[in-house]
């Protein structure tokens, strides 16, 4: 083999090689891609990053002589026509009680709509330890024409929130939730930066 051959056949093993590693970085880049919506919800469900709240299955078992204000919120976005509110715009349990709030909404369309509730909970450090044992926003939520469903909400506040030297002094928590029109996710409100508000119809 002459030396311009040999020149010839190492620079195209050397396109080659390169041309494989583009294809690695960007299948990676893709699969990174679709991994980190999960992988985020997951992170934010067990951190309560950006006020994501907790999803538990039993009730607290500690109640201290101490209590909190809880006040509801309740937006819709552009895309939803519904009429989406809290019987009660605040409560304060004791922190530790387990309490059950509601919130209804109306379907103000002439045909069926499905949605589904982002949420989260301000200030941010607090939903660590804001606790939902049942929750409307674990599912999506059909409403037919004119329908008006009430959505409990059950939940307590840990007890651990007083002892956390970043949380001990706050006095009161607003749980907020957004509805938007169902596209078969489950979203949370630490997905859009807690900006749900900025684009939604608050009520």
């Amino acid at each position: 083999m002459t030396n311009t051959q040999t020149r010839s056949s190492t620079r195209n093993g050397g396109n080659m090689a390169i041309l494989v590693a583009c294809l690695v970085f960007v299948c990676g880049m893709v699969g990174a891609a679709y991994a980190s919506v999960p992988l985020y919800r997951l992170f934010c469900q067990v951190t309560g990053y950006n006020g994501t709240t907790q999803r538990v299955e039993q009730y607290s078992e500690t109640i201290l002589d101490q209590t909190i204000r809880v006040t509801f919120d309740a937006n819709t976005s552009s895309g939803l026509n519904w009429e989406f509110k809290p019987v009660n715009r605040s409560i304060e349990p004791k922190i530790g009680e387990t309490v059950q709030i509601s919130y209804t909404a109306t379907n103000r369309s002439p045909q069926p709509v499905t949605g589904m509730a982002v949420f989260n909970v301000t200030p941010m450090e607090a939903g660590a330890y804001f606790n939902k044992v049942e929750c409307f926003c674990f599912t999506e939520t059909t409403l037919k024409p004119g329908e008006t469903l009430d959505m409990p909400v059950v939940f307590f506040v840990d007890p651990e929130i007083a002892k956390a030297e970043e949380t001990r002094n706050i006095r009161n928590i607003t749980l907020s939730y957004t509805f938007y029109p169902s596209q078969g996710a489950n979203p949370v409100a630490g997905l859009n930066d807690g900006k749900a508000g900025d684009s939604a119809k608050k009520l």
